[in-house]
């Protein structure tokens, strides 16, 4: 039998053959993904890039085997090595992600303890992006190298690799300052995915972590869009840096003559009650007292940032209401004294300053301590100068 006729029988037998083999390896991992989770990701997600990459390079041998010298057989060749070498990378990196989204799966952010996990996946988050960029050049990379006239001026391309790399350097300036700067953040633990942060006045949480932007969902549903390098060079507030429980406070204002006691032990029945308090911070302070009122601060604890929220204005709710209901009189209120007074004799007025009480009310004069202050900050006192005779 004539090549004409052998050649492509044979690559067809061949394609068909790498299909059966693929078909008969993804049912018997299917079979084992009853009872394993690992092998249901990867009948899932490994199965066409599997059956690309052993077809292709079934089909590539077999025409470098059976199909002889027809035309354009090198450029035929060639294409079928590039789409092997794609097929390749395309099976890495889903074998790549299974592994990852097998770490995620295992490390679970939808817990109330889920420090360790939120680290873990912000860190797998930014490999995948990597990976995936790593993949790619690669791949790009390797396909280039195939063609013999690319191949000739690579050692033209090292040799002014440098030259190259200083200019790239100084026009992507800021782009590979935020790269480097997502990096460091993924590895560093200042910020973690699901971390509450306050950053620029709004407060959120960490939504999204890339190797150039970072995403802070705003408790109202926006999202602010802030480059990874604003983290690494500006100061914000990470409330979840440690631990998920967080403090806050509730503040209410209240007469003088409140009684404190009864309201904090409202405040210990309020949270007893209440499903978002974790049970260890629960404490009532005065923290001023001036205009006429003193200030009460209700110091709670709860899980996380979100369940504080709502603790704090259930607090603030229940506090208002009891003392409306029980301590009317502890409601702020303006004190005003009136009398008539009786006219005063005429008296000659005396300059600002003079008297008893003005060298009390001096800083920078009035006495040994003002004058030292007055000399540091305004200098030595001119001396006038001597007249001549």
């Amino acid at each position: 039998m004539s090549s004409v006729v052998t050649g492509p029988l044979a690559i067809v037998g061949a394609a068909l053959a790498a299909i059966v083999f693929v078909e008969i390896v993804h049912w018997t991992v299917k079979r084992i993904a009853r009872r394993s989770p690992l092998a249901a990701d990867l009948a899932r997600t490994m199965h066409k890039p599997f059956l690309a990459t052993v077809t292709l390079t079934t089909v590539q041998q077999a025409v470098r085997i059976w199909a002889g010298d027809f035309p354009g057989r090198s450029g035929v060749v060639h294409i079928l090595v590039l789409l092997c070498i794609a097929a390749a990378a395309w099976l890495v990196g889903a074998t790549l992600l299974v592994l990852e989204d097998m770490a995620l799966a295992k490390w679970r952010t939808d817990v109330p303890d889920n420090l360790k996990s939120r680290r873990i996946k912000t860190q797998v988050v930014m490999l995948r992006r990597v990976t995936v960029a790593a993949i790619v050049v690669l791949t790009i990379g390797v396909m280039l190298m195939t063609f013999p006239d690319i191949r000739a001026l690579g050692a033209s391309v090292l040799a002014s690799a440098g030259l190259i790399s200083v200019v790239a350097a100084l026009a992507a300036q800021s782009t590979l300052g935020n790269v480097f700067a997502g990096i460091q953040l993924a590895f560093s633990d200042a910020i973690r995915v699901d971390d509450v942060v306050v950053v620029e006045l709004e407060w959120g949480r960490i939504e999204e972590i890339t190797l150039t932007y970072v995403v802070v969902q705003i408790w109202d549903d926006r999202r602010l869009i802030l480059p990874t390098s604003y983290f690494t060079t500006k100061p914000f507030q990470n409330w979840t840096r440690t631990s998920s429980a967080v403090l806050g406070t509730a503040e209410v204002d209240v007469d003088w003559a409140t009684p404190v006691e009864p309201v904090r032990a409202e405040l210990q029945r309020v949270c007893a009650e209440s499903d978002l308090w974790n049970g260890k911070v629960c404490v009532l302070q005065v923290t001023g007292a001036t205009d006429g009122v003193i200030r009460l601060r209700a110091l709670v604890s709860a899980n996380d940032a979100a369940a504080l929220w709502d603790l704090r204005c259930l607090v603030r709710e229940r506090l208002v209401g009891w003392i409306w209901q029980h301590q009317r009189a502890a409601v702020p209120r303006m004190r005003a004294e009136l009398e008539k007074a009786a006219p005063a004799p005429a008296q000659r007025a005396e300059p600002h300053g003079d008297g008893a009480g003005s060298e009390a009310a001096r800083v920078f004069s009035g006495g040994i301590d003002g004058d030292a202050r007055g000399v540091v900050f305004g200098g030595p006192v001119p001396v006038a100068p001597e007249s001549k005779d």
